[in-house]
């Protein structure tokens, strides 16, 4: 809590990790082409807990850490 999402996505970066996120401004940066190493996007209010639980177990089981990187998924 109050760190920028700059310094989120750097940290991701640096742990070679993928945002899962509500928060519109994720997109923009993508947008910006600030580097990432994925970024899992869900709009708020859209799904329940138990599908994005089951959307990102999905993610995780299929996709490879490599093929996300700065790549957007919409779920």
């Amino acid at each position: 809590m109050g760190v920028t999402d700059e310094a989120q996505i750097a940290f991701a970066l640096a742990q070679q990790r993928i945002i899962f996120t509500q928060d519109d401004d994720f997109l923009r940066l993508h947008q910006a082409q600030v580097a990432h190493t994925g970024i899992v996007y869900c709009h708020q209010g859209s799904r329940s807990i138990g599908e994005m639980i089951r959307a990102l177990a999905l993610i995780w089981e299929r996709v490879e850490l490599e093929d996300m990187v700065g790549q957007v998924e919409f779920i």
